[in-house]
């Protein structure tokens, strides 16, 4: 009898137990719930404030809600969320993009200023401005009709450049300057008309005057032969 006594005094121990259990689970959920509804309560005092104070102020800002576009504009929204994802990625790739090129955009900057100083110190910027000069003294003294003249001649003018690059021009006039630098301008001896004649018969006048006339005769000869071409 007196273990029959125990183990009854055992289950209702152990009932009570549980039961103490399920109290405290009910009275925890009742605290849970209190709050949520205390959140609830604040959540909406606050939006009523916040939309009674939105309204207020498109009211004074003369703004008219229209619910039928608010409802079209949140379904847009909604069928666009996968393209704003897609520009979010987007947007994150070219950041992500920005710091990988980072040090390799500031490299480029300092070997950009480095070549920079390079060209001023050795004197492009200077020969630029210089040549600007230049381009403005063409353009106050020669008309677009010079230029004109001068791009249509600029096969004849490349001719005659390309002909005194020559060695034998380049010689020649080399030669023909030498001997202009060496003569004394100040004490340049006359010439009588018989000494004149007499000069003419020697060697090296004779030689000059047949380069001199070989010349003319080539030069018009090759006049003669351009304007046939043209005709």
């Amino acid at each position: 009898m007196a273990d029959n006594n125990q183990d009854i005094q055992k289950q209702i121990n152990e009932m009570n137990e549980k039961l103490d259990t399920v109290l405290h689970h009910v009275n925890q959920q009742r605290l849970k719930s209190e709050m949520v509804d205390d959140f609830l309560a604040d959540a909406s005092i606050i939006t009523k404030d916040a939309w009674d104070s939105t309204v207020k102020e498109l009211d004074d800002q003369g703004v008219e809600l229209n619910v039928d576009d608010i409802k079209h504009l949140s379904v847009k929204l909604m069928k666009n969320i996968g393209n704003f994802t897609q520009m979010v990625e987007l947007f994150e790739s070219f950041t992500d993009l920005a710091k990988d090129a980072g040090p390799i955009t500031k490299e480029v900057g300092i070997d950009t200023v480095k070549k920079l100083h390079e060209f001023e110190q050795k004197g492009y910027f200077e020969f630029f401005r210089e040549l600007t000069g230049v381009m403005d003294k063409i353009v106050e003294n020669y008309s677009p009709e010079d230029i004109r003249t001068l791009a249509n001649n600029m096969g004849t003018i490349l001719e005659i450049v390309r002909g005194l690059t020559q060695p034998e021009m380049l010689n020649a006039v080399n030669n023909a300057v030498s001997v202009y630098k060496d003569m004394d301008k100040e004490n340049i001896e006359e010439y009588s008309l018989w000494k004149t004649f007499r000069t003419m018969n020697s060697k090296e006048m004779k030689k000059g005057m047949g380069f001199l006339m070989t010349f003319m005769k080539q030069l018009s000869k090759e006049q003669e032969q351009n304007q046939n071409h043209k005709l």
